[in-house]
């Protein structure tokens, strides 16, 4: 059922959710303070994962036009991948969006120098703490590191006006998945998903169509592989990413799971 249709934009939503007063705390005050506040396991990470997600929509107020890449912390700038990330980043953040990257090294550096080099753009990175490969890379205008990877997705993910995938691994993978499935199942209104490199990325294709669209053992509809796009031009990115409609209106059945 339909609770309420409210035409705001979702950075006026968010900003009104922000206390311009409150402390802003580390990750490492937010954990250290539910931690020695909670009386169990259960409480802390409620605590953590409230907070976590207050700031990271707090950020998110501030950027509300912004264009999310994903791809591979192993790659290195010296990649035909790396150069094309930078290149297309720079050309997005010139329009006038924020870039927002996982905030690692790879093609989320990459998205980064791009958009921080730009004359218009910001380079916002939403970081993970893990045991390795993640450091915070030294081209973010603004950063955030959060201690769970589903608020951290979540963030990736909330409100941007198009996703951007480069070549990458299980995380990548993951992070691509959710968001097809999200748009697949009307749970995210229809933003544009690019899949950039087809070397790369038409291989997968084919396993839908081969395997997932088997005919008699169907696992997809037929119109599931027309909700991304696939493509090696940086110009028809650019067109797509300013085609795209801005995020503007949020609803019980749209955007909010």
């Amino acid at each position: 059922m339909l609770l309420f249709y409210q035409k705001k934009s979702i950075s006026d939503i968010l900003a009104s959710m922000s206390d311009k007063n409150e402390k802003k705390e580390s990750l490492e005050e937010i954990i250290d303070s539910c931690v020695n506040n909670s009386s169990n396991a259960l409480e802390s990470r409620l605590c953590i994962i409230n907070k976590e997600l207050k700031r990271g929509f707090d950020l998110l107020s501030k950027h509300p036009k912004s264009v999310t890449f994903f791809g591979s912390a192993r790659l290195a700038p010296e990649t035909d991948p790396y150069k094309k990330a930078k290149s297309l980043s720079e050309k997005i953040a010139n329009e006038g969006y924020s870039v927002i990257t996982g905030g690692g090294f790879g093609i989320m550096a990459a998205a980064s120098e791009g958009a921080h080099q730009s004359s218009k753009g910001t380079s916002v990175g939403i970081n993970i703490q893990l045991p390795f490969e993640q450091t915070i890379n030294p081209f973010l205008d603004e950063s955030m590191e959060f201690h769970h990877f589903f608020s951290r997705k979540l963030i990736l993910s909330y409100s941007a006006e198009t996703y951007i995938f480069f070549p990458g691994g299980f995380g990548t993978l993951d992070e691509l998945f959710e968001i097809l499935t999200l748009k697949q199942t009307g749970k995210m209104p229809n933003v544009p998903i690019i899949l950039f490199g087809k070397e790369f990325w038409s291989p997968l294709e084919d396993f839908f169509k081969k395997v997932l669209l088997k005919n008699g053992q169907k696992v997809i509809s037929d119109e599931d592989v027309d909700i991304y796009t696939i493509t090696d031009s940086e110009e028809e990115v650019l067109e797509i990413v300013k085609s795209a409609p801005i995020r503007t209106e949020v609803s019980t059945t749209m955007g909010l799971g």
